[in-house]
Formats: structure tokens, sequence, C-alpha cells
């Protein structure tokens, strides 16, 4: 009996990530650890890794797009693209505020979204509260009027309508070549794809910290190209007939569309299905993509006897990452993406708002490192607010006179 094309996209989905997810079980390829490392250590071999995925997702999206093999003109689209990256409203305060929230939480959990599905895997069982929690925030933020009433209601009217000011889209591109003048949006997006990922090459390799290690660049590596991969399946000639059958469904599949991984969203989609029943036409992409991570890992883990149990140390360590899974669902969705659905997918079409978030995520993420750090060193000195200041001071963005803390 032949596969219908939802059945083949969700295989897809799920055989991808079980390899993205081995993969990054092996070579410990995480966006929390490459930020702590910079932070607290000045190591910068993980976060090259992560910016030579960036690099290689871009590069084969472009590839994609030159050569016909993916229909990437359908993620312009609001109605065939899930997230809607390059939508022409540049939604500014939901990215910063998002990917601020997400930072910050994907500290507290120890881990982002993609993170905590390889951790599950390896046998974490804080990690399955960390996605429980996420998986509530996301809810909340999806099917719920959660999400408008506390962020949205106040964020709209600062949302900028790149349509009125000559782009169609908010890809880096697009919006230069409207403010320009310039004839060839697609010429332009090619020149800036092009040069983004050259920069982020060259940067990445540039560094002993990065190029020494097999793992890094193998982690790196897999992470981008099964992002260029997932967006080959749902945006070319399998995924534009999956929409076309859809379609025509009287009962369709939910969030078709042209799409590649990301982390948190598919944790609300997962809630959504336990509490309706579990239909079958709502198991989505994501959710399969999720699911292909925790096996992937799973496999690793069992084939290399890494498999172990972990609980919490403390109550407090529990409470930390309940609240750090809640706040990555929330600035999760609110950013409409993660380290990986913003960081890497996102970036990879160039949508400018998903480089807001990214930046977003990072200094999130950094700045409650820091914090935490000063806290633990003034144990007992320390409050919350000095040690924010310090850290702000630390980041150059506060005058080093307000300081209270010695610098560390």
């Amino acid at each position: 009996m032949a596969l219908s094309s939802t059945q083949q996209i969700l295989l897809w989905g799920l055989g991808i990530a079980m390899v993205m997810g081995a993969v990054v079980n092996k070579t410990n390829f995480c966006t929390m650890g490459a930020v702590s490392d910079l932070v607290n250590m000045g190591d910068t071999g993980r976060i090259r890794s992560w910016f030579f995925a960036i690099a290689v997702a871009i590069g084969g999206v472009l590839l994609l797009q030159w050569t016909g093999g993916a229909k990437m003109s359908m993620v312009a689209s609001n109605s065939t693209s899930f997230p809607p990256y390059l939508t022409a409203s540049l939604a500014w305060p939901r990215y910063l505020v998002g990917g601020f929230l997400f930072g910050v939480g994907m500290t507290f959990g120890s881990g982002c979204g993609n993170k905590t599905m390889v951790r599950i895997g390896g046998g974490n069982l804080k990690s399955l509260f960390v996605f429980a929690m996420m998986g509530f925030g996301a809810y909340l933020m999806m099917y719920t009027n959660f999400g408008y009433q506390v962020f949205l209601r106040w964020m709209q009217p600062a949302f900028i309508d790149l349509s009125a000011h000559g782009s169609n889209t908010q890809g880096i591109g697009d919006i230069l070549s409207g403010l320009f003048g310039m004839s060839s949006a697609a010429l332009v997006s090619s020149v800036v794809g092009v040069l983004i990922c050259v920069a982020l090459i060259v940067w990445a390799f540039k560094s002993k910290d990065f190029r020494s290690s097999f793992d890094n660049i193998l982690g790196g590596l897999v992470v981008g190209l099964a992002v260029v991969v997932a967006w080959w399946v749902t945006a070319g000639p399998l995924g534009q007939q999956w929409q076309n059958d859809a379609a025509f469904m009287d009962v369709p599949p939910a969030a078709v569309g042209a799409q590649s991984f990301t982390f948190v969203s598919p944790s609300g989609q997962f809630s959504y299905y336990l509490t309706s029943g579990f239909a079958k036409n709502l198991v989505t992409f994501g959710m399969m993509a999720a699911g292909g991570v925790v096996l992937g890992s799973l496999l690793f883990a069992l084939a290399t006897r890494r498999f172990r149990f972990e609980w919490f140390s403390s109550w407090s360590d529990f409470a930390r990452h309940l609240v750090g899974g809640f706040l990555m669902g929330v600035g999760g969705v609110l950013g409409m993406g993660c380290t990986i659905g913003q960081g890497v997918t996102g970036v990879s079409t160039l949508a400018l708002g998903s480089y807001m978030t990214l930046g977003s995520i990072i200094f999130g993420s950094a700045l409650t490192m820091k914090v935490e750090y000063y806290r633990m060193v003034y144990e007992g000195e320390a409050t919350v607010f000095s040690a924010l200041v310090a850290a702000l001071v630390d980041m150059h963005l506060l005058p080093g006179r307000l300081r209270k803390l010695e610098a560390i």
C-alpha cells in the first residue's frame, strides 16, 4: 500500500531528526553550552559550531533556490509556511522579548528545546519536566488568548509594515532592494546570503578552538544539513504535493506548509494533541521531528553505553527547571522559534526578525549566566539587582561607576 504524502512527510521528519539527535548527542552540540563556554571560559569552539551550522543552512537554502530543488518562495507566504518567517510585518517587539525570555529559560532549563529532546533520549528525567512545562507554555501561547492578552495586545501597534516601505517580505535582501530602489530583490538576497555564509565559515575556521575539534565541525555540519534537507522535503515536490493533497481533505493534517526544524511549537502541538483525544490529523512534522531527536539520541546513548538516568539535586533545582521550561515555551512561541527554529532555520531564510531573535536569545542567556555567576561568587552579599548591574557593566551596557560588586 502506497504511503500518502502526509505519511511520507512525517517519516522524513522522523528520519532526519533521528540522525540529528544521534549526532548532537555524540558531539555535544549545544547552543546554551556554546554561550556558557563563551561567557564563563572564553572558549568559542561550540559557538563557532553553532554559527557554522547557520552558514551551512544558509548555503544549502541558496542552493535549493538556485537549482529549483525546493520552492523556497513558499516560505514568503503566510498561508504556505510554518511559521511565517518572511512575513512583511516586522514584529520586532515579539522577536526581542520572546528571544530574551527564551534565552533566560534555556539557561534555567539546562538547554534549549533541541537539547531538551537530546537529554531526554540520554536518560535525563529532569528534561521530561522541562519539556512538559515548555509544552504548557507553548500551548497557552498557541491555543488560548494568553499570548494576545499578555504580549501582543501592546506589541502590535509597534509592528512595522515593510510593504509600506517597498519591501514584500522581511528578508534582508528584499529590505535592502526596497530601501535602495534595486530592481532584483532575488539577486540582492543571493549576494547577501553568500556574503553571510562565507563570512561565518571563515570566522568559524579561523579559530583553533573550532577547527581542531572534529565534534564541533561534525555537529555544525549535520545540524545545518538537517535544516536544509527538511526545507527540501517540505518545500520541494513532495511538500508541494502534500499541500495540494491537504487542500482537498475534509479534515486536513495540522501545520501543513514549508517548514524545517523548530522545537518549541511542537511541544505545544503535542500538548494540544494530548488534550484533543489523540486525533491522527494533529500529528505534525514538528512533533515527529521532536520524537526523532529523542529516538536518535536514545539509540546512540544505548549503543555507546552513555545512557544515564539523572534526577533533580534539590527542590530549588526542580523549581528552576520548571520555570525554565515555561519561559522557553512562552518565549519560543512569542519569538517564533528557538535556537534551532529561529537561530538556524529562520536565519537560513535571511529573515531580519530571525536575526533579531537570535541576538536576543544570546543576550538573554549570557546575561542570566553572568547574574547567576555573580550571585554564586558573592553568596549572601549580592542581591539580584547588584548582580544584574555588575553583569550589565561587564557587557558594556551600563557605566562602570554604577558597579557595586568587584568584577570577576
